[in-house]
């Protein structure tokens, strides 16, 4: 059975920087998209960034561009998302996920089969 578990959640302050690690297991996801989802209190469960195997440059979204960066380890299967310039707006719980194909669409949630239990990010004003 397939299982993705993320780390490296934890409270910050504003201007402050965090990694996030998505360790998977049972199968390998290296030919495969893999994606960071947030989902704040309240609000709907948004895409943060998005890796496929295929492009070399992956997708951020607006509000992260320039201040996230989203990689991958293939021989270690595991997935990483460098979260830096933190705001209070990005406290959310963050989830890892992952595709069976690393083609189709990337923004939605049912473009992914896989995905972890979340961990949480607080950045404190």
């Amino acid at each position: 059975q397939a299982q993705l578990v993320e780390s490296g959640g934890g409270l910050v302050q504003a201007g402050g920087s965090l990694r996030l690690a998505c360790a998977a297991s049972g199968r390998a996801f290296g030919a495969y998209k893999m994606a960071w989802f947030r989902q704040a209190p309240g609000k709907e469960r948004e895409l943060v960034a998005v890796i496929k195997w295929s492009e070399r440059t992956p997708y951020y979204s607006d509000s992260v561009r320039g201040r996230f960066t989203i990689s991958r380890d293939n021989a270690k299967n595991t997935l990483y998302l460098q979260m830096n310039s933190l705001k209070p707006e990005d406290t959310a719980v963050y989830y890892c996920a992952a595709g069976l194909t690393d083609s189709g669409s990337i923004a939605y949630i049912r473009d992914y089969s896989y995905w972890g239990q979340g961990t949480q990010v607080t950045v404190s004003s």
